[in-house]
């Protein structure tokens, strides 16, 4: 199979997108609009909010509970969850996560914007750029979210003036610049009355861009798998011991990126050792080429000690392994993060103990300066740490791997999810050659 056979194979038309915003501009009713005016509400769920709408005074559907789903968001009239919600049109399948816009909740934010390929990020048009926009669209720039569209709604409350639009517009995208987004697609919307939200807007002849579903259509996602490495970690290992397969090894899991192929050379992590594939098993068949994100069964030449948690990469571009991990991190849990504290890293399949060593900076979304050496995050902070594993680690950047460069701290006593981290250029020792040094403090 060539390359081009296997990009044309592994497109999809699936889009991922998250919305965030400040307080009240409307996310929300823009994902109700989105979704009604799509065609994509079942009749007796819109009976279902038309009903709701009328007990809480309103004359006409309040879109916005086709997102707001728990009772204490309708009650308050807040988002607090991130809500997801599926639907599709002739062109494209879409998974849309809208988050919350509370300050207390950018942890619901970061939680919805990780697996996006697009961000809408909201803002009223009679107030513009606030505190919360710039901590949203940072937080996108982080998570490398690769394309960043901003709605500026209520236009009909600033009487569709162009004048109105145009400064909000080259402000956000000045912002934007700084962090680094290359570019900014700018739409005036109204989501209570549906201008340019699926439709175009009689009211602003002066823009002539697309709708927000036009523009979600065709926002390029789609990206040829031969062009990362492969990283293949491994979450199981199959010895099925039957009269048929006596000798039968397979390892299993999904491949997070790239293409792997039979007879291609590959080096397990953290060990070090080499094989070649033999076999690669996809849906009960045997296949020459696999590719993410596809779950298959990998088959090697050799008997080595692999396990869950071990990383299956082809020889010529394996990743370092590493025991010393900066990164940054966005803490998630209410229990702060000190520097001292043990805990268990979470990356792909792979678990292990970790010591934080040190939080050299806590990041200030407002203008991105740095509050240096904090010594703690709280929940929502965002800020670099530096950590210390019990055994080495294949870590990518997470510039150039959202999937093999992300990972997860969590509490050793409960189990409960503390940090996300995104890694950073590590201090490498080397494919398969991982530092003996211990951790201070640790018995392992």
């Amino acid at each position: 199979m060539t390359t081009t056979d296997t990009t044309t194979a592994a497109a999809t038309s699936l889009l991922r997108f998250a919305t965030a915003g400040s307080v009240d501009d409307g996310k929300s009713t823009l994902v109700g609009r989105l979704l009604h005016d799509s065609k994509s509400v079942l009749a007796d769920q819109l009976e279902a909010v038309t009903h709701a709408s009328r007990n809480r005074g309103a004359s006409a559907p309040d879109l916005a509970l086709l997102t707001d789903g728990l009772r204490a968001e309708r009650e308050q009239g807040i988002t607090i969850d991130v809500a997801y919600r599926y639907f599709a049109t002739p062109r494209r399948r879409f998974i849309l996560a809208d988050t919350p816009g509370h300050v207390q909740y950018t942890r619901n934010m970061v939680t919805g914007a990780s697996t996006a390929q697009a961000a809408v990020v909201l803002v009223d048009a009679r107030n513009g750029v606030v505190e919360q926009t710039r901590r949203h669209a940072a937080v996108a720039a982080l998570l490398r979210v690769p394309h960043l569209i901003l709605a500026v709604n209520k236009m009909d409350l600033a009487g569709y003036a162009e004048s109105v639009f145009a400064p909000i517009a080259a402000e956000f995208a000045a912002y934007a610049g700084s962090l680094g987004v290359p570019e900014v697609t700018a739409i005036p919307v109204s989501a209570l009355a549906g201008d340019n939200v699926v439709t175009p807007s009689p009211h602003m002849d002066w823009y002539g861009g697309p709708t927000v579903l036009e523009h979600l259509e065709t926002v390029p996602v789609v990206t040829d798998p031969a062009s990362e490495p492969a990283r293949f970690p491994v979450q199981y290992v199959i010895r099925p011991r039957t009269a048929t397969h006596p000798d039968y090894r397979g390892y299993a899991g999904q491949i997070a990126s790239g293409v792997l192929r039979v007879g291609e050379q590959v080096t397990v992590l953290p060990s070090g050792r080499t094989s070649t594939i033999t076999g690669i098993d996809a849906l009960g068949s045997s296949v020459d080429v696999a590719w993410a994100p596809q779950s298959v069964t990998v088959r090697l030449a050799d008997d080595l000690d692999i396990s869950r948690g071990d990383l299956i990469a082809p020889a010529a571009s394996a990743p370092a392994t590493t025991r010393d991990v900066e990164a940054t991190v966005c803490h998630v849990a209410d229990r702060p993060l000190r520097v001292g504290d043990r805990v268990l890293l979470k990356h792909t399949t792979r678990t292990v103990k970790a010591l934080v060593k040190a939080v050299p900076s806590r990041l200030t979304l407002d203008d991105l300066s740095q509050h240096p050496e904090p010594g703690r995050l709280a929940a929502n902070d965002i800020g670099r740490v530096v950590l210390r594993t019990a055994e080495p680690l294949a870590l990518d950047p997470y510039a150039g791997s959202r999937r093999t460069g992300s990972f997860l701290l969590i509490d050793p006593a409960d189990g409960t999810t503390l940090t996300a981290g995104m890694a950073g250029e590590a201090f490498a020792a080397g494919p398969g050659k991982p530092s003996d040094d211990s951790v201070e403090g640790w018995d392992f």
